[in-house]
């Protein structure tokens, strides 16, 4: 049996019993007026943080959400939406359809303002999604593709790009690794399907989601997720899992690669009013401005006493539009860009979630 098919049995048992160690039961709350989320749904929560970002969605937009669970994500996207098929919902296990059906049934009479037809539940594959090119708006998928190996992965991620229209936005949450993991728990299939084996390295996962087509990537959270302890699975050190909450944007990569959003910050310094390094990025004096890793780095490299760089605090709130013209840290803006828009959207980016 390959790790597809034991995925599929780990989970085809988990929709008729709760899996308390089944990813991670220790992520935050989602409260929102009027919601009220079934004590046999919440059980169900397989996820490892969350892709409902509440400030960023709004009612016309059609949500996708791969891998369905319980369905508490994708009653809280349907939360914002609020129409007959707003939210698709696909998953390959037809026990947890079912159960999310039952889920959605529970959900109905709880909250008066759902209705089960808001979520379309589809049978279908992550490698092979059953919808036509470009047309979501946002796609999502939680504690999910961290199980892939690395060419499914990229597929999986290659299938998200393509049904996104232009500009539509991936919603991930998935533990990543801070250190290699050895080969004995990666081809481990049961840990690959429970989340713990199958995680790559920050960096490693971000290029793979740029190598799908997604060119502008913001982090929104990281946090400790789980340690794969030595004495437990027989390693030489332990290993800390995090998880990270992000948004890819698919709007075409640049030639000098993916901008990722991870909370750095460039502040001027200097005697001047502003800086400005010839390459669209300028700097007003004495004020933080968020910049994406590729500037960040670069302006690291000019040692400059006159300009300062915050580490990644892996938070960025604050949507860059995908756009090409766009500036380095707040998106679309008029040709030429104003100087002052390049000093007004740090938008809380040096505040770091620890938890």
């Amino acid at each position: 049996m390959g790790y597809l098919e034991t995925t599929h049995e780990l989970y085809k048992n988990a929709s008729q019993e709760i899996h308390k160690d089944l990813c991670c039961g220790n992520r935050p709350s989602q409260f929102l007026p009027g919601l009220n989320i079934p004590t046999e749904m919440a059980a169900m929560d397989y996820g490892c943080g969350t892709t409902v970002h509440l400030g960023e969605l709004k009612s016309d937009e059609n949500v996708l959400y791969v891998g369905i669970g319980g369905g508490m994500e994708a009653l809280q996207f349907a939360y914002f939406t609020r129409r007959t098929g707003s939210v698709i919902a696909v998953d390959r296990v037809p026990e947890m359809i079912e159960k999310a059906r039952a889920n959605f049934d529970i959900a109905e009479k709880t909250n008066p303002w759902f209705k089960s037809d808001f979520v379309n539940i589809v049978y279908g594959d992550a490698l092979k999604l059953p919808l036509p090119d470009n047309s979501i708006d946002i796609a999502a998928q939680n504690c999910l593709f961290n199980i892939f190996k690395e060419d499914d992965l990229l597929k999986a991620l290659k299938e998200m790009n393509r049904v996104l229209k232009p500009g539509g936005r991936l919603y991930i949450s998935d533990p990543i690794t801070t250190a290699p993991i050895p080969e004995k728990l990666r081809n481990d299939e049961r840990l690959r399907a429970m989340c713990l084996s199958g995680a790559l390295f920050f960096n490693d996962y971000i290029q793979k989601i740029a190598k799908a087509g997604f060119g502008v990537i913001e982090i929104r959270a990281r946090r400790p997720y789980r340690i794969l302890d030595k004495i437990q699975y027989d390693i030489d050190q332990n290993i800390i899992l995090d998880t990270v909450e992000l948004v890819a944007i698919k709007t075409p990569v640049e030639e000098d690669g993916v901008c990722c959003y991870a909370g750095e910050t460039a502040t001027y310094v200097g005697n001047k009013d502003l800086y400005d390094d010839n390459n669209g990025h300028i700097l007003r004096r004495g004020i933080p401005t968020a910049v994406c890793q590729k500037t960040a780095s670069k302006l690291r490299a000019l040692n400059s006493e006159d300009i300062l760089i915050t580490d990644p605090t892996y938070h960025y709130i604050g949507i860059a539009k995908a756009n090409s013209s766009s500036c380095c840290c707040c998106g679309p803006a008029p040709e030429p860009a104003p100087r002052e828009c390049f000093a007004n959207c740090v938008n809380g980016i040096i505040i770091q979630i620890i938890g």
